[in-house]
């Protein structure tokens, strides 16, 4: 393994690591990957990351891909599919909130004319530094996350708390987060 000084919650392997060197923090402007992201993130909510990541290609292909326009879709048939599914997280309530999300998605492409200028509009369209020191000086939320979240469930996404909107962001390159001493932090 080399050498490189990395953000210490990515170090429990190379599923993390090349997660965090290659995707976390980049700035996204591209819906269909926004919509993966916010999808995924919704089923992390009450698990880890490292959970859903692993899972993460089982997921693409459950859920078409993330294909909003699909997902949007699925119907009760479809959704007793993915209940049984060993390969992604079998809650029913957030089997279902993804395809109430991928409607609301769509309703926020055609109000705002993409996902990306509706969300970006929060930060003014380009990545907030919060230039933490360590791992410990990251927040779990912020008045950014706040009103995203509340935004989102007044437009009827589910899943959406300030916590899950913040690890959105996070991954999304919406926020920098890589501490001060992350090789990858000069690079986002």
């Amino acid at each position: 393994m080399e050498n490189k000084i990395r953000c210490s919650w990515c170090e429990k392997d190379d599923l993390y690591r090349n997660y965090h060197d290659k995707e976390w923090g980049k700035p996204i402007y591209d819906d269909q990957i926004l919509f993966e992201f916010l999808i995924l993130e919704t089923f992390q909510a009450g698990l880890s990351w490292y959970t859903v990541l692993a899972k993460r290609d089982n997921f693409r292909k459950a859920f078409a891909y993330f294909n909003y326009k699909i997902m949007a879709e699925f119907n009760e048939d479809k959704i007793q599919e993915l209940l049984l599914d060993v390969g992604i997280i079998r809650n029913q309530l957030k089997i279902r909130a993804a395809v109430s999300n991928a409607i609301a998605f769509m309703k926020v492409q055609k109000e705002f004319g993409s996902f990306s200028k509706y969300i970006w509009n929060f930060t003014n369209g380009k990545p907030i530094d919060n230039n933490p020191k360590t791992i410990k000086h990251i927040p779990a939320s912020t008045p950014q996350s706040d009103a995203i979240s509340k935004d989102l469930k007044k437009r009827g996404f589910k899943f959406v708390g300030t916590t899950v909107v913040y690890a959105h962001m996070q991954a999304t390159g919406m926020v920098n987060d890589h501490v001060e001493d992350c090789w990858t932090r000069k690079f986002q």
